[in-house]
C-alpha cells in the first residue's frame, strides 16, 4: 500500500484538492482510502463516503492535531492494510504552523492558497519546509503575476520540493498530482519505527495538564518567557 500525507493551514483546499486528485486515480483502477485528522468537529468524511472511498475520522479533542496523528498513524496503516487498499491518504489538521507530521521516506504534500498572503510560505515553518509537493490552490482568482510571485517565494522557502497549482473546484492539475503521490514500487506495510522529518513541539507545561490561572505562581514546566530587554532610563 502507499501512504501519502497531505497537511496545510485551515481552509487553504487540502480536501477538494484530494477530492479531485482520487477522481483522477479512480479512473487507473487504484484502490484509495482516507483518513481525515481533526481538532473538534469535521464532516469532510461525508464528502469522502460519496466519493465512494473508505474513510476514517479522527479528532483530537483537547489535544494538538499533530501529535494526536502521530499517536494512531501506525493503526490506520493496519487499517488500509487489511482493507486492501493501493493509496492511503492521510489529511492532517496542521494548525499551529510549528508542526509537521509528515514522515521519512513517506510522500509529504503540503497544500496553500494564494490568498494567504505573500508572507505566508515563510511563517508555516516545517509544513511548507519539509514537504515534497506543495500543492497551491486558489490560483483563479488572483492575477497571473501574483501566482508567479506567490510560487517563487513557496520555492524560496522549499526549494528542492515540486510546486504545482491544483484548482480544487475545476480538478485542474489533480490528474498530474496524483501521478506524482502514487507509485507502485514503493509499498509500506507498517510504519513502526519510523521517523517523524520533524520534531513536535517541546511543551509539557501546567498549561498543557489543564491550568486555567494567569501568574508565575501558575506556571510550571517547560516554561519561555519573552526577552522585553532593558527599560529605558
Amino acid at each position: 500500500m502507499n501512504l501519502t500525507i497531505f497537511s496545510g493551514p485551515p481552509s487553504s483546499g487540502k480536501t477538494s484538492v484530494i477530492l479531485k486528485t482520487i477522481a483522477a486515480l479512480q479512473n487507473r483502477g487504484i484502490k484509495m482510502g482516507v483518513v481525515k485528522f481533526d481538532c473538534l468537529y469535521t464532516d469532510d468524511d461525508v464528502a469522502y463516503e460519496k466519493a465512494g472511498v473508505p474513510v476514517k475520522k479522527g479528532l483530537s479533542g483537547a489535544l494538538c492535531p499533530d501529535h494526536f496523528f502521530a499517536s494512531n498513524i501506525e493503526e490506520i496503516v493496519r487499517w488500509g492494510n487489511r482493507i486492501g487498499l493501493d493509496l492511503l491518504i492521510s489529511e492532517s489538521a496542521g494548525l499551529c504552523n510549528r508542526c509537521s507530521p509528515y514522515l521519512k521516506n513517506i510522500k509529504g504534500v503540503c497544500v496553500i492558497d494564494n490568498l494567504s498572503g505573500i508572507n505566508t510560505p515563510k511563517k508555516i515553518g516545517p509544513l511548507l519546509k519539509s514537504a515534497d509537493i506543495v500543492v497551491i490552490t486558489k490560483g483563479d482568482i488572483v492575477s497571473q503575476a501574483e501566482r508567479e510571485v506567490f510560487a517563487s517565494r513557496v520555492s524560496s522557502v522549499n526549494p528542492r520540493a515540486v510546486v504545482m497549482h491544483v484548482n480544487g473546484l475545476t480538478g485542474q492539475g489533480a490528474y498530474e498530482l496524483g501521478t506524482l503521490i502514487y507509485d507502485e514500487s514503493k509499498r509500506v506495510d507498517s510504519v513502526q519505527g519510523v521517523q517523524l522529518r520533524f520534531p513536535m513541539p517541546a511543551a509539557l507545561c501546567s498549561y498543557c495538564l489543564g491550568e486555567t490561572r494567569i501568574g508565575e505562581n501558575y506556571q510550571l514546566g517547560n516554561i519561555k518567557k519573552i526577552d522585553l530587554g532593558e527599560d529605558p532610563a
